[in-house]
């Protein structure tokens, strides 16, 4: 049924339409590319073929320690930067303007996801640029998009947030009838309003998922999923009683990072050890997941765990909730759990372990739609059938 996919779709019409003016988005490839190897050079941080991604947001989602948690309390009382105080230091600095840079400084900001930081640096982009042309500023754009993707190629949401970007700020053909400052001005005025989208979506989700958070019930969640943590906390401040049933989430051990956030809530919560679900399953009336990414079949690549939970939670008739931005809506169709571009984790067990013996460190898994009940996401409440028609409409 490959023929009746999005991408399939999507690709024919950009053959059809044959317009060189207008950056089409370039299509993921489902298994590793032969020069997977050597794009690893992009990888700030290639420590024994780690993902960047985990690498780099281990910070946010990682381990649990004493330093960290000092970290972050200083954090939490720093004031953000402003985007005037951003592009006053730009403007005030003789350094040459790097995408890379700008988006690492916007990945500071600790609730900032990964694909709106690559979205408010694609805008510096237009903001700093001396193009003198559309041509121009279209090509500098491509050009920051793709340095962004390949920076780290296993982050869905950095690749698909790049792409929707590129698609939304050119999807008019104004661009054609006026001058060039005007047009600069209006792409970054569509570049900022999609900045703005993109920041907003997680408090749409939050007040989209609260019909169906009832009171007395208990919920289980995997992993930390910013999403999910905003709908329970809404949820929770509407002064509704509910439990929260955690998994540890190893090796990250982002489930005691969760668990913590919910305390501070007041929100009775109950850590359990991954391999605890289905001994726990009987207690819980939902389950409540995030996702690295949304796929063509309106399946979702999560966190390593997630299958197994959504298996579980189908034989014993519990609905399987996901929580994910638009933004995070990939052009991929995965057949099995190996038909993904690897991301790669450290584990620790904590104990040595002998050369022998092979350790499986993929850090996600890919869940089928038939096993999820319904998507919540900030285009509305959708069910794993009409992910491709969202996902074509997002293209287009």
């Amino acid at each position: 049924m490959w023929w009746r996919s999005a991408s399939f779709i999507l690709d024919r019409n950009d053959n059809l339409l044959q317009d060189d003016s207008v950056p089409k988005p370039e299509s993921r490839l489902l298994s590793p590319p032969a020069s997977y190897m050597a794009e690893t050079v992009h990888n700030p941080n290639p420590i024994n073929k780690i993902s960047a991604y985990y690498q780099t947001r281990a910070a946010h989602h990682g381990v649990v320690t004493s330093d960290w948690l000092a970290q972050a309390q200083a954090a939490v009382g720093r004031d953000q930067p402003s985007d005037s105080d951003t592009s006053l230091k730009s403007s005030a600095s003789v350094k040459p303007f790097s995408v890379i840079e700008e988006f690492n400084n916007w990945r500071k900001q600790p609730d900032l996801a990964e694909a709106v930081a690559a979205v408010r640096a694609l805008a510096s982009v237009i903001r700093s640029s001396e193009a003198n042309t559309i041509a121009e500023l279209q090509s500098e754009l491509k050009a920051a998009s793709d340095s962004l993707k390949s920076w780290d190629t296993t982050s869905i949401s950095l690749t698909a947030g790049c792409d929707l970007f590129m698609r939304y700020i050119t999807r008019t053909s104004a661009f054609e009838y006026e001058d060039f400052n005007s047009a600069k001005s209006r792409f970054l005025e569509r570049a900022e309003k999609f900045g703005e989208i993109s920041y907003k979506a997680r408090k749409i989700i939050a007040m989209l998922g609260q019909d169906f958070i009832f009171n007395g019930c208990t919920i289980l969640v995997h992993g930390f999923s910013r999403v999910v943590l905003e709908i329970l906390k809404t949820a929770a401040e509407s002064r509704k009683v509910f439990r929260v049933l955690c998994t540890e989430g190893r090796p990250d051990r982002t489930g005691l990072r969760f668990a913590n956030e919910l305390a501070k809530l007041d929100v009775p919560v109950k850590l359990l050890i991954d391999s605890a679900v289905a001994y726990s399953m009987d207690e819980v009336d939902m389950v409540f997941v995030g996702a690295d990414g949304v796929v063509e079949s309106g399946g979702i690549i999560n966190m390593m765990g997630t299958y197994q939970i959504a298996l579980v939670a189908k034989t014993m008739d519990k609905p399987v909730y996901v929580a994910a931005e638009s933004y995070k809506f990939a052009r991929l169709y995965p057949l099995d759990q190996k038909d993904m571009v690897p991301a790669v984790r450290p584990i620790d067990f904590g104990v040595p372990i002998p050369s022998k013996v092979e350790v499986e460190t993929s850090a996600r898994d890919y869940t089928p739609p038939q096993y999820l009940t319904l998507l919540f996401t900030d285009l509305g409440v959708l069910t794993p059938s009409v992910v491709s028609d969202e996902l074509i409409q997002l293209y287009l």
